[in-house]
């Protein structure tokens, strides 16, 4: 157990007492009873740091090959596939939703408990997720495809009501609007990947505009990685997308994207009968957006 000096101090919203959510009021395992791992110090300091982590190879090929079969269709003969598994979540994507790193990631940098451990209960639990998906796109770009588009940026400076935002605490960091990106298909760097302005999440002035403005830029970083890596970034960070020039392999990616629980910025939301088939665990990331009591088992 951390000693106190090395827990965080972040105040609730009564009278200035420390939020101190108990260890239960985080998943220790996902909806397919999948255990979920903690961050390390390591990735934690790096998504900090820049606003974007890479964390390689967390699926297997033999996980990977019916989720590209399926975003392929999806591309070239979406009627072909039954209606409510017509997107990115669908068919054998599901289980990105609520995969364990997903689940470590959001649990660390998205879920705010809300309890001081007196009138009300933390927002999650062991049958209950303490953050919400937001989202979910995929991408199916061949060479010669895509666009450079730079925007976001300085989250720490947008006023209340925006969800591109990054706030930190000593020991302690919240990012609203989230995106986990699932790579399918190898990415070489240089070839069409996300493009990032590490640490702009947190930039106090405004960019440079001629300068990002140019792709090639030395301002902007980017990433190689195997089929299977997820990368996650906050959407307070400045990021684009690329032109995708790899000839051997079309890119083939997610984009899930999570929000605390009181938050909504999409109007959307999954298909009915997708929803209704989910365990109840993965359920309750669709739930209702509103705080006070949200919160199931």
């Amino acid at each position: 157990m951390p000693q106190y000096s090395d827990v965080p101090f972040v105040l609730n919203k009564d009278l200035g007492r420390p939020q101190l959510p108990p260890e239960e009021a985080y998943c220790k395992f996902n909806s397919e009873e999948r255990p979920v791992p903690e961050l390390t110090t390591e990735e934690k300091y790096a998504f900090d740091l820049r606003g974007w982590l890479l964390i390689p190879g967390v699926l297997t090929e033999d996980e990977m090959i019916p989720m590209r079969e399926h975003l392929k269709r999806l591309h070239e003969d979406k009627e072909s596939i039954p209606e409510k598994d017509r997107s990115s979540l669908g068919g054998p994507c599901v289980s990105l939703i609520d995969h364990p790193v997903v689940v470590a990631f959001m649990n660390e940098f998205v879920y705010n408990p809300f309890t001081d451990g007196t009138k009300t209960p933390p927002l999650g639990n062991q049958k209950c997720y303490g953050f919400r998906m937001e989202y979910s796109f995929s991408q199916y770009r061949t060479a010669g495809e895509g666009m450079f588009v730079p925007h976001n940026g300085g989250g720490s400076m947008r006023v209340p009501g925006d969800h591109h935002t990054y706030h930190v605490f000593p020991g302690h960091a919240k990012s609203v609007l989230t995106r986990a990106l699932f790579e399918l298909n190898p990415v070489e760097k240089g070839k069409g990947g996300t493009l990032f302005v590490s640490g702009s999440h947190k930039a106090a002035f405004p960019a440079p505009e001629d300068e990002i403005n140019r792709m090639e830029s030395s301002f902007w970083d980017t990433y190689e990685c195997p089929a299977g890596s997820v990368l996650f970034f906050t959407e307070a960070v400045t990021h684009s997308s690329s032109i995708w020039t790899d000839q051997a392999n079309p890119r083939i990616a997610i984009f899930n994207s999570y929000n605390m629980i009181g938050n909504k910025w999409h109007n959307w939301d999954p298909h009915p009968d997708l929803l209704a088939e989910m365990p109840a665990q993965r359920q309750t990331l669709f739930r209702p957006v509103y705080v006070a009591g949200n919160v199931t088992g």
